[in-house]
């Protein structure tokens, strides 16, 4: 059984999806840990109301320091149990518009959130092994996991595309050959994905 299912930790996640520009900056990921947060816990839940009634009661939305700001309150009140935050593929977050670019405003977020210090508060970023991510990270991890170049995961990988062009009907009729030259291409290109 979970910590979760014993009401002894809280866990959000927010995964930046590629496919929706939506989600792939700071405003959406902490609107979505916010939301998370407030549903578990009754003290968070009067935060996250009190940001709504400052603002209009909805008429106006509130800024990204607001929000960031609500954030904070809440994994405050809320560190008598584990907190678990769960940010997947930030690399899919891009880095190539604005100042600070989208990418860079959630890496300032998570590097806050660490010097904020907050006990029983841990954060798992997920990513792709991008420089400037690395480079921001590297500081401030306890633990650095790269699955990067694992033997493991590249024969997965591959297990997982020769399956596809053996069972797919448009592939059928086409040669051994060309099948596994499919298969090792895209294996080795996958780059983790």
């Amino acid at each position: 059984m979970a910590l979760r299912d014993h009401g002894t930790a809280t866990l959000a996640y927010f995964y930046f999806d590629f496919r929706d520009e939506e989600k792939q900056n700071l405003r959406k990921s902490v609107t979505s840990l916010l939301v998370q947060f407030s549903a578990f816990s009754r003290p968070c839940r009067d935060i996250i109301y009190r940001l709504y009634s400052i603002h209009g009661m909805g008429a106006q939305q509130p800024g990204n320091g607001a929000l960031i700001d609500c954030l904070k309150e809440m994994l405050a009140v809320a560190i008598q149990h584990p907190l678990f935050i769960i940010m997947d593929a930030l690399d899919e977050c891009p880095d190539d518009t604005g100042l600070p670019t989208l990418r860079e405003a959630v890496l300032d977020l998570v590097k806050d959130l660490v010097h904020q210090r907050i006990p029983n508060l841990h954060i798992c970023v997920t990513s792709r092994p991008e420089i400037d991510i690395q480079t921001k990270l590297k500081p401030l991890a306890v633990h650095a996991i790269s699955l990067h170049d694992e033997r493991g995961q590249k024969f997965v990988i591959a297990s997982y595309v020769s399956s596809v062009v053996s069972s797919d009907g448009h592939m059928k009729n086409w040669s051994d050959e060309d099948k596994k030259l499919v298969v090792e291409k895209l294996s080795e290109r996958a780059d983790g994905m």
